[in-house]
């Protein structure tokens, strides 16, 4: 997987920052919903799966980026008992035509599947990019998905990120 490390340094914290805490808060913090117990392993197969749902409903023909999910510390929580994951990765359209096709159908079957779409519009960026922002509060999850068709290649950057996590009781965050 090939992400430029300044995308992916300004893309994750917005996610991380915003996607976590909109309608999905809980009993844990006013700002990050539980979800639940689980090993740091188990949540980030958990994630992938979330991710791959979100590749079957851009239903046009072209190649998401191979990347991993990561653990990151849920804020104000002790890091070896409470974590979140995050899986960012990108989808290349076959055709550049496709980018818009892609991201609309997003936009309309997101809802279909348990997903509110939070924000939907152009970022403040030079290029404008279309920004889709959606949580779904039974998977615990949220996702931030920028359309940037002015990149070379054009692609979509998803980034997923899921609510806290508790490890099971005698156990500690694995940190990967």
């Amino acid at each position: 997987m090939k992400i430029k490390l300044t995308a992916f340094a300004v893309a994750l914290p917005l996610a991380l920052t915003t996607l976590t805490g909109c309608d999905m808060t809980e009993n844990e913090s006013d700002d990050v919903t539980s979800a639940g117990t689980s090993t740091s392993s188990d949540a980030a197969d958990a994630v992938e799966g979330i991710s791959s749902g979100i590749y079957d409903l851009i239903g046009v023909k072209g190649k998401a980026s191979d990347s991993r999910s990561g653990v990151e510390e849920c804020e104000g929580k002790d890091r070896d008992t409470y974590f979140k994951i995050f899986h960012p990765w990108s989808f290349y359209p076959a055709s550049a035509s496709d980018l818009d096709d892609a991201m609309r159908n997003l936009r309309e079957r997101l809802p279909e599947h348990g997903w509110k779409i939070v924000q939907y519009g152009p970022d403040t960026s030079k290029n404008r990019n279309i920004v889709l922002i959606a949580d779904n509060d039974e998977r615990k999850a949220g996702v931030h998905i920028a359309q940037m068709a002015k990149n070379d290649p054009p692609k979509l950057s998803v980034d997923v990120v899921s609510g806290c996590y508790k490890v099971p009781d005698g156990q500690k965050v694995e940190h990967f």
